[in-house]
């Protein structure tokens, strides 16, 4: 429990490097100074970081949406890049602008926090499925908390970390039996990120050879797609059929994850890149570790245990993700794929004595987080 702790209490002091005064803790955010000018001008007119070298990152457009969740300003258009695409993740604007009370410094604040709240809650979730019980256990819970997918959620302010939070809560309400709060659950998930959706299949944990559970299951699996299908209907209205634009993120199988070996294998030869080559091979590996635990967990359990059941389908997901998702040093796979990582290291830790070596294999990723937050995060 002290090493738990440790752990929590560095992770509270790396958060607080990103506090500034006026500002807060809005440096999470990324907004790039160059693009000042383009941002809503509520947001121009609220304090908040703006970092000089940044090209700024995915997190300034959803603290942007936060300030007018509805969209009723025209001009958050140009605000962001694929506005209609954007604006599918509406749960954390929303919920940061409820936070901070339609206030938008408040609420850039509480959306830059966001990540941190749910780090914390993750951190204590977790032991749930991975007590404090010895060293094995350990690392297996600071390989989910630690992993350059978590890290990289908090640090640019993103939606994995909280999503990757709610669906645990689902898997906790599907354990404790309760189907139609899993349900919306994973309702409230898919508002998120609309790709935590695919953590649907945890349903299928309730169907019995009853026609009750069919209806039961039936009934939470409406819970779980409603929200985004209102949601998309809500954004029609303003988008019309541009609310597509950028989603096409499905290629055939293995194309971006081979383009991604090859590109890692071509940076080793590259002195200025061999240290990012580096953190992108160990992300890799472990990823393909990873796979392999929750692919044969489903197995095993005969399709029973609940976090092979939500990470098997983002295993699919990442068989067919585009190349963009795998492009830079590690690239977007590490926080688009991470119920993987939490899956993995869940049923590593169900055993008695999982061994070390698929511990140490399943949580390089960890290595890349680490030298992310050491290189300044």
């Amino acid at each position: 429990m002290a090493a738990y702790l440790i752990v929590a209490a560095a992770f509270l002091a790396a958060v607080a490097t990103y506090y500034h005064p006026g500002t807060g803790f809005t440096a999470f955010i990324e907004f790039p100074k160059a693009g000042h000018a383009d941002e809503l001008p509520a947001v121009q007119r609220a304090p908040h970081y703006d970092h000089e070298q940044s090209r700024g990152y995915d997190g300034q457009f959803y603290a942007q949406i936060a300030i007018d969740p509805l969209l009723r300003d025209a001009a958050i258009d140009r605000a962001m890049d694929l506005a209609p695409y954007r604006a599918h993740r509406i749960l954390f604007a929303a919920t940061a602008y409820l936070l901070g009370l339609g206030r938008p410094a408040w609420i850039l604040n509480v959306y830059a926090l966001q990540n941190v709240a749910a780090w914390l809650v993750m951190a204590w979730l977790l032991c749930r499925w991975i007590p404090p019980r010895d060293s094995r256990r350990f690392v297996l819970w600071s390989g989910c908390l630690l992993s350059h997918g978590m890290l990289a959620s908090v640090r640019f302010a993103l939606v994995d970390g909280p999503s990757v939070l709610l669906i645990a809560t689902a898997v906790v309400a599907a354990e404790s039996e309760r189907p139609l709060l899993t349900g919306l659950t994973l309702g409230l998930s898919g508002l998120g990120r609309e790709t935590n959706l695919l953590a649907t299949p945890l349903l299928t944990r309730f169907l019995r050879r009853s026609p009750r559970s069919w209806i039961v299951t039936g009934t939470a699996f409406v819970l779980s797609i409603v929200p985004l299908a209102l949601w998309l209907d809500y954004l029609r209205s303003i988008y019309r059929s541009r609310i597509w634009v950028g989603g096409e993120h499905i290629v055939a199988p293995f194309t971006g994850f081979a383009g991604k070996v090859a590109q890692t294998f071509r940076d080793f030869h590259h002195p200025q890149f061999y240290r990012l080559a580096t953190v992108s091979t160990v992300c890799l590996i472990a990823l393909v570790v990873q796979s392999t635990i929750v692919v044969t967990g489903l197995v095993r359990s005969r399709g029973r245990a609940p976090w092979a059941l939500v990470a098997v389908p983002f295993v699919a997901l990442g068989i067919t993700l585009h190349p963009v998702v795998w492009d830079g040093w590690p690239g977007a796979f590490t926080r688009v794929l991470l119920p993987v990582a939490v899956g993995a290291n869940v049923l590593l830790a169900q055993a008695e004595r999982p061994s070390w070596l698929l511990i140490a294999a399943a949580n390089l990723g960890a290595a890349g987080g680490l030298l992310m937050a050491w290189g300044g995060w």
